[in-house]
């Protein structure tokens, strides 16, 4: 089955207009579960109560409000919606162009895949190649269902992508500002060491969601009426006393598994004496179309991954 646009539009872009539309990037596979009555396995129905007469009502029943004070509300249509006067409804016009860096991640919400219509091939294509050139992202923004949202494309993949990002007001604060806390050179330097034996280009595909595998092997066994047994439990790991013992033993680990992969680094200095010379690593290159700066947090250099 076709995926179905859940948008379609324009893409401003100074006086250039691109029609396009928006596919959702993202399938949550989380596992859902039904309410069920205890007594006879019956599914649950969920009924809309009329809080005063106790009256089950009907969708078409139904209407929008906004309580503006305590049990006081000002009625909202359907029809006020939709005269809401927004250009973002048919058009995200592109405003501002920045380097993705400069967005934090936490200002990201939900991507989505931009295709052009067949007359708008060409300037999309344009647009594309402008931002992986110039590694930027175009800001604008566009209303979808009941809200006006922020947005970013960044070049993915020859092609577009959309993030919808929140508002500034919409992102917490921190409580409490972390504690001032002395690091020695020392405890860096095999610090960093660990690191290095861990840096790796990111592959989303070796990463499983072991919750819901270990969930489906629950189902499957009650499915198959057998008697589900659980692995025990790996032992939490107690706080760190010493944290350079704890980082050394770390390291060692490390050093350990890549030797069984058979992808031992040439060296991994555990020793932080200063007497060893440590091997210098190239930069990280840039990939060209960068698609995923727009990850990276304000001056902080991430690695690409945005979805």
């Amino acid at each position: 089955m076709a995926a179905r646009a859940i948008w379609r539009g324009t893409i401003s872009f100074g006086m250039v207009s691109i029609p396009v539309k928006l596919f959702t990037a993202t399938d949550s596979q989380d596992i859902s579960f039904k309410q069920l009555h205890a007594a006879d396995n019956s599914p649950i129905r969920l009924v809309r109560r009329c809080a005063a007469d106790g009256e089950d009502l009907t969708p078409d029943e139904i209407v929008k409000g906004y309580e503006y004070s305590k049990d006081r509300y000002v009625i909202v249509t359907d029809a006020d919606l939709d005269h809401i006067p927004l250009p973002s409804k048919q058009q995200i016009e592109l405003t501002a162009f920045v380097k993705g860096s400069e967005i934090d991640p936490l200002f990201f919400e939900k991507g989505y895949y931009v295709e052009p219509e067949e007359v708008g091939r060409k300037p999309f294509a344009l647009l594309v190649r402008a931002l992986t050139e110039r590694k930027l992202l175009a800001v604008g923004k566009l209303a979808i269902r009941t809200k006006e949202r922020l947005c970013a494309l960044r070049p993915h993949d020859g092609s577009l992508v959309l993030e919808t990002l929140f508002y500034a007001d919409e992102v917490r604060t921190p409580e409490a500002a972390p504690p001032a806390v002395a690091v020695s050179e020392a405890e860096m330097k095999i610090a960093n060491a660990l690191i290095d034996l861990l840096e790796e280009p990111f592959d989303p595909t070796k990463y499983t969601d072991e919750y819901r595998v270990a969930m489906m092997a629950v189902i499957t066994a009650k499915l198959e009426g057998q008697e589900y047994v659980a692995a025990p439990a790996p032992e939490a790991a107690a706080p760190a006393v010493d944290l350079m013992a704890a980082l050394r033993a770390s390291v060692e680990a490390a050093q350990g598994r890549k030797a069984a992969s058979g992808s031992a680094p040439e060296a991994a200095p555990a020793n932080t004496n200063g007497r060893q010379k440590k091997s210098a690593r190239p930069e990280a290159e840039e990939s060209e179309a960068e698609p995923v700066a727009a990850k990276g947090g304000s001056r902080r250099k991430k690695t690409s991954t945005p979805a």
